[in-house]
């Protein structure tokens, strides 16, 4: 009997293409997850280089009641009111003395690096009041502070709060103008200013019925008039009240 002649040479088997298909996919799903890593990882990043500010100058228009505010996103506080549409309330920050939003160049102070307090914050409501700060001193707040007061800088005298005011560790900073009411500016004092970015709040009414209140550093009460101008310089820039 003739027995089987072995082939010379290796064996050569045929490889099943549904096994390739699999490797092939395999791979494929791989290098899609890596590319999303990678873009994930850069946006993940940045978002945390960023510390919720943003460099975007893209405008939006924020209707509070009857006034509409536009203004671009970097000047937005929040990361979730910067859209465009109808609020409560609208809350901004801007760099003093520039009067700018959020950019790589202000990074440092935006960020209060190296306890930096340049950053003047704004808030926009409706009225809820007849009469802003300045308004409110003659009829309010000169019989809740304590007299004589204190002089302080550029005209600007600080009173105390009287005990029973209901404004515990708080200052009255009042300013004369001639032939207009005073600037009024209410004040942490003692550790609480020390630890506040922005220790000092003023408001005024803008717009059709507006009140903004804004708050600023202590040491800003030594520029209270070009201060209180280029804010409402500002507000008047970037406020289209509806008609």
């Amino acid at each position: 009997m003739n027995q089987p002649v072995a082939a010379d040479g290796p064996e050569i088997r045929t490889v099943d293409s549904s096994l390739m298909f699999k490797v092939f996919c395999a791979f494929a799903l791989l290098a899609l997850l890596s590319a999303a890593i990678s873009a994930g990882g850069r946006w993940f990043g940045r978002s945390i280089a960023m510390a919720g500010h943003t460099d975007d100058k893209t405008l939006h228009e924020i209707v509070i009641g009857n006034d509409v505010i536009a203004v671009p996103a970097n000047a937005i506080r929040f990361e979730r009111a910067r859209r465009d549409g109808i609020a409560s309330r609208l809350d901004l920050y801007l760099r003093w003395p520039e009067m700018s939003g959020y950019s790589t160049a202000a990074r440092e102070d935006f960020n209060h690096a190296g306890g930096s307090r340049r950053i003047i914050f704004l808030s926009f409501e409706e009225r809820m009041m007849s009469r802003d700060m300045s308004g409110r001193f003659a009829p309010i707040y000169s019989s809740l502070i304590v007299k004589p007061g204190i002089p302080g800088p550029n005209g600007v005298m600080l009173y105390g709060f009287t005990e029973k005011s209901g404004y515990l560790n708080e200052v009255l900073a009042v300013a004369e103008r001639p032939g207009d009411h005073p600037f009024v500016a209410r004040c942490l004092s003692g550790s609480s200013a020390e630890e506040s970015l922005a220790p000092c709040e003023r408001d005024v009414q803008v717009g059709e019925n507006l009140s903004l209140s804004y708050r600023f550093p202590k040491e800003l009460l030594a520029d209270w008039r070009a201060l209180d101008a280029a804010v409402l310089a500002e507000t008047s820039r970037i406020l289209k009240t509806a008609r």
